[in-house]
Parts: structure tokens; C-alpha cells; sequence
């Protein structure tokens, strides 16, 4: 065999190989977020948005994001997430940011698309964090701060879920969880101080890759960011407060959920 052929073939080989131990390939472009409130599909914009794809994805394969919290819900906004990590015990820790990633405005934040969240005044800042939008948003965050890069969109009836998570009521245990949603979780236990666990957060799982055909999101007809920056609700807070370490949100989030704020809404 000529020493180029055998080379190709090694190669290939390994590439098999590899895919066969890690079916999850850089280039995918939908995912499974695989929640406590159900799953759902959201397919990716990896020929517009590319740098931001490679960003969520390294997150993804790193396994960043299993067992994340979804650690803001604003009805009729959005429900964000990916900041935060709970590992049965609280207060969360913060998961550890890789450099930010550049902005890619392309597309427009509608109803059912995921965009990133960023640090305020930095249009390049976007690390881990991401968020859906719950309605069209395009007039409060496509102009604002450079334009919140929106990057895939929920798929199939995947926004029941997403609806569901925002209906849940939310509770002020501080920032950057004042306007945390908890299932089996009422008022009454706010006011008592009663303990989170794992029933009362909502969880992700883990977010799989289901399809790695880079262009499958070519039937997809999102509209462009228009820039328009007239008024609107206010963008997402920034990325994990302190940076990611790693760490914890810090004593004052731990002495919130043991001991409680205020209850934000019924």
C-alpha cells in the first residue's frame, strides 16, 4: 500500500472510531434539551451564526450544561439559562465561561429563538449564558447593545415546554436569582423558608445532539435583524456575576436560599 493510502486510511479509521465513542460532532446543528419539564428540539443556525454555534456547542460536548437551571423567568420575555449548576446541594455554582465569542446579529429575536445573554455595553461578551425568547422581541433587543445574537430556534411544539416553565411562579432569592422559577413550590413556602432541592428548580438534564447536518436549518425562514432600537423590554441581565470560576454565586446567595427574600409573583 502506497504511504500516503495507508496514512488516509489510519486517518479514517481513527474518524470512525472517534464518532463511534462521541456521537456528538462539532458541526451539529439540532440539539435536545432534555428538561425536568420535558424535552424540545432546537435547530441551530450554524452557516449564519457560526462563531456563536461553536460557542454553545463547546458547552455542549464539554457537558457544561447537564444538570444547568433555568435561573430566570420573565412571562412574556424570556426564560434564560446556562449561567448555573445544581449539584443537589444550593447555593448553585456557577459554570465556568470559555472567552467570549463574537457578536452575529443576523437574525432577528422572535418568538421561539434562543439568543445570548451578555455583559451590558459589550457587544462581544456572550460566554455561556443563553436565553428564549418568549415573544417577539425584536423591537427591545435587536438594536440594543449591538443586537442580542440569536442563534437557533425551537423546533416541532417544542415552546409548550418553554411555556410551561414560565407559567411556573417566580421568587426573589437575589440576584442573579430574583426571578427564579420553582415547581412544587408556593408562597407559603417562601415565607417559611423551606429548603430547594431538586423538585422545586427546574433542571436541565442534559442537551444532546441529534443531527449534526450543518445546513438542516436551510428550511428554515428566520427573519433578519432590522436593528430596530426603538424602545422594548430591557435585554437580559449579564453572564454569571463574579465571572465562572467555577464557584458558588457567593454568601449573600447562599443566606437568599436558605433564608429567603421576597416573593416576586403569585
Amino acid at each position: 500500500m502506497h504511504p500516503r493510502t495507508n496514512r488516509r486510511s489510519l486517518l479514517l479509521a481513527a474518524l470512525i472510531s472517534s464518532s463511534a465513542i462521541s456521537p456528538r460532532i462539532s458541526n451539529a446543528t439540532i440539539v435536545e434539551f432534555q428538561t425536568v419539564m420535558g424535552s424540545f428540539e432546537v435547530n441551530l443556525y450554524d452557516n449564519a451564526t457560526p462563531a456563536t454555534v461553536a460557542n454553545f456547542l463547546g458547552y455542549v460536548n464539554n457537558g457544561a450544561y447537564t444538570n444547568s437551571v433555568y435561573h430566570r423567568s420573565l412571562p412574556g420575555f424570556v426564560v434564560q439559562g446556562g449561567g448555573f449548576t445544581f449539584d443537589m446541594t444550593v447555593p448553585l455554582n456557577s459554570i465556568p465561561t470559555n472567552p467570549p465569542v463574537t457578536n452575529e446579529p443576523e437574525f432577528s429575536n422572535v418568538r421561539g429563538t434562543i439568543a445570548m445573554a451578555k455583559q451590558a455595553n459589550d457587544p462581544n461578551s456572550a460566554t455561556n449564558q443563553w436565553f428564549i425568547n418568549l415573544a417577539d422581541n425584536s423591537t427591545g433587543l435587536d438594536g440594543q447593545n449591538g443586537g442580542f445574537t440569536a442563534f437557533g430556534e425551537v423546533v416541532g411544539g417544542g415552546m409548550d415546554v418553554i411555556d410551561a416553565i414560565a407559567a411556573l411562579p417566580t421568587y426573589d432569592f437575589g440576584a442573579p436569582t430574583d426571578d427564579l422559577p420553582l415547581r412544587n413550590y408556593t408562597a407559603n413556602d417562601f415565607a417559611n423558608n423551606v429548603p430547594l432541592d431538586g423538585t422545586h428548580l427546574v433542571i436541565v438534564n442534559a442537551i444532546i445532539i441529534l443531527d449534526s447536518t450543518v445546513d438542516s436549518a436551510a428550511g428554515l425562514n428566520p427573519p433578519l435583524n432590522t436593528a430596530n432600537t426603538g424602545g422594548g423590554a430591557p435585554p437580559p441581565p449579564p453572564t454569571a456575576s463574579g465571572g465562572g470560576g467555577g464557584g458558588s454565586f457567593g454568601i449573600f446567595g447562599l443566606l437568599a436560599l436558605l433564608f429567603g427574600y421576597r416573593f416576586r409573583r403569585p
